[in-house]
């Protein structure tokens, strides 16, 4: 497996574009291989696949994550789409704490994007029919599951798209602005 390891403005959070292998029938591609991710600087022990498909352009899922002993660090492909994916520096020590980076990853470009524990992270998809796989460290908890809200000015995201065409779970409307979050890293 060759693989491309590119660290984003927050150095934890890292691009990962696997080599594809193509011919007349297709293409082949190891996604991920633990040896060599972990050869990378990136030894995690992913415990768990998810998938989720969202029929518009303009689904935004998060800003979520996992708090205390279920954090999470998630290793995010698209299968299908585009989507610009978001994460937020939640570790209070941290100098970046406050600060966001975004990326997009896609089918085409055959990227992934490693978000660690200790940021808030959320996707959006650019095109309808969009479908992403992720890659956790820890299970779901529901009673350490934690978000912030959106659109919060403090953050300040740019999304590259108009409130109005963001599509949001009703969860998401009401999470908390950043300044009221009270479960840190």
């Amino acid at each position: 497996m060759t693989v491309d390891v590119q660290s984003l403005a927050i150095p934890d959070v890292k691009i990962i574009k696997p080599k594809k292998h193509g011919d007349h029938r297709g293409f082949f591609s190891e996604v991920y291989n633990k040896k060599i991710f972990s050869d990378h600087g990136i030894d995690l022990d992913f415990i768990q696949d998810n998938q989720s498909y969202s029929a518009q352009a303009g689904t935004l899922r998060g800003l979520h994550y996992q708090g205390g002993e279920f954090a999470q660090d998630k290793l995010v492909r698209c299968v299908r789409g585009r989507i610009l994916d978001v994460a937020v520096d939640i570790r209070k020590a941290s100098p970046t704490f406050g600060k966001w980076v975004s990326a997009e990853i896609s089918a085409q470009e055959w990227n992934q994007i490693l978000v660690p524990v200790g940021f808030a992270h959320a996707i959006l998809t650019l095109e309808p029919d969009t479908e992403i796989i992720y890659k956790v460290t820890n299970y779901y908890a529901p009673t350490h599951d934690f978000g912030i809200r959106w659109n919060d000015p403090d953050l300040g995201i740019d999304w590259g798209m108009a409130e109005s065409d963001v599509t949001l779970s009703d969860k998401d409307k009401t999470q908390p602005l950043f300044k009221d979050v009270v479960h840190w890293f």
